[in-house]
């Protein structure tokens, strides 16, 4: 069973590397300064303030899971919005 995710990015740590934005365009984008951020849907605004997370669509799960373990900055946040448990990035077990 797939859980329903979160993400979000710490900014100050990306590296503008584009892995995220490569695979999974509809929740990354990059701003005009080369960092990226998540995205509310697909052609929604980019969520640029420090901590702001987007719901990952089902479909896109494991395209973001992908980002957050294959980042070279390791600032890709994704927790299960059950419990907020990280489940990829820096703080998952």
């Amino acid at each position: 069973m797939n859980e329903d995710v979160r993400v979000w990015i710490e900014h100050n740590l990306c590296t503008g590397d584009g892995l995220c934005v490569q695979l999974a365009p509809d929740v990354f984008e990059f701003d005009d300064a080369g960092v990226a951020h998540v995205k509310s849907s697909a052609a929604g605004p980019l969520l640029t303030e420090e901590g702001a997370s987007a719901d990952v669509p089902d479909s896109l799960r494991l395209d973001v899971i992908d980002a957050a373990d294959g980042c070279p900055g390791n600032c890709i946040h994704v927790a299960r919005r059950s419990d907020g448990v990280e489940i990829a990035g820096p703080n998952a077990d």
